[in-house]
């Protein structure tokens, strides 16, 4: 046990009695953690330095690192007191334990939605008129999503989400799927959206359109920061897109005739606590729909009774099921958890 010094374990004693007990063998458990490693201050600490050797954390002093303690003991008393209400969705230790919930906000978001208003395509909802919904839909299954990415501290989670969904109409036209650059929406998509500060997904579909295209992410690789445009890179190395469309708003019937058809750029609010730490399940936690995030749908389907949206996130693949979050639908709310059904909008490539 090497955290803190004898003078530093009396520093903490303020806020926690110190109880003896044994040094026992980490059991990971699904969640992270186990109840045993709630007892007493030495279990604790043997937790968080399993946990910064697992995610390969390390800090400049002792003084930050007491600062991160103290932050991860009241993310895992979070974990720890919903996992025992709820019962359909889990949280764990993921590698965001180190982060107050005000600083993930701020570096895992990246929704603008005070730019002007989104300019969807005039043209009808191309998918009023589908019938026969499928029961399920998995776009992952069907070649068309690529590999959960990883944003990182940039918030541009809109530009994430702008290019799932352009991957995936992309595969489903011409039977090619491709990984797309985020970073050139970043770099170059400057008349509306903001790089790693924030944007929409609309404007980014226009961006595309009005400028040929979007490059491979092997060709204009991905560096978590704003960079110089460099949209004249291999030019015959682009995938287009020929328009776009919005989803009507607060329609779960339009949502997923849309999404039974194709993958869906996706507006959420993900700014409330659960998300930060949600590991498995049907999410159907507390949230409003006030937008901040942009995600991709990928699939719908039901488990034991429940009904859910499958979410593809740009947090990483340790985040959640590998990246992915089941997002429960018929809840009664005309936006949908979240705000699932409040900004949905879908690429469209000419044959």
């Amino acid at each position: 046990m090497a955290l803190f010094s004898p003078s530093k374990l009396l520093f903490l004693s303020f806020f926690m009695a110190v109880f003896a007990c044994s040094a026992l063998a980490q059991d990971f458990s699904i969640v992270g953690y186990s109840p045993d490693d709630l007892t007493c201050i030495d279990k604790l600490i043997n937790l968080f330095e399993s946990w910064m050797s697992k995610h390969g954390k390390a800090y400049q002093s002792i003084e930050e690192k007491l600062q991160r303690f103290e932050i991860f003991k009241d993310n895992l008393k979070h974990i720890d007191e919903r996992n025992k209400k709820t019962s359909n969705y889990w949280l764990g230790l993921n590698e965001f334990a180190d982060l107050s919930h005000e600083e993930f906000q701020n570096m895992y978001l990246g929704l603008n939605v005070q730019l002007p208003k989104r300019q969807g395509s005039d043209e009808e909802f191309t998918y009023r008129d589908f019938a026969d919904l499928p029961k399920s839909v998995d776009w992952r299954k069907k070649g068309a999503v690529t590999h959960v990415k990883n944003q990182g501290s940039c918030g541009s989670c809109w530009a994430f989400s702008t290019v799932a969904s352009v991957e995936g109409i992309n595969q489903i036209v011409t039977g090619n799927l491709t990984t797309l650059s985020e970073q050139e929406l970043i770099d170059c998509d400057t008349t509306f959206n903001h790089g790693c500060n924030g944007g929409l997904m609309d404007y980014a579909f226009s961006y595309i359109m009005s400028n040929g295209g979007l490059h491979k992410d092997e060709d204009y690789p991905y560096i978590m920061d704003e960079g110089t445009c460099e949209e004249k890179k291999g030019e015959s190395d682009v995938v287009t897109i020929s328009g776009y469309h919005d989803v009507p708003q607060n329609s779960e019937e339009s949502f997923l005739k849309a999404l039974a058809n194709q993958p869906l750029s996706v507006a959420i609010e993900a700014s409330g606590r659960d998300f930060q730490f949600y590991s498995g399940g049907v999410f159907d936690g507390h949230c409003g729909s006030e937008l901040d995030h942009g995600v991709a749908a990928v699939g719908y389907g039901s488990t034991k009774g429940l009904d859910y949206i499958i979410v593809k996130n740009s947090w990483g693949p340790k985040w959640g099921e590998k990246g992915y979050i089941r997002m429960k639908r018929k809840t009664g709310k005309p936006a949908g958890l979240c705000g699932l059904y409040k900004m949905a909008s879908y690429p469209t490539k000419k044959k």
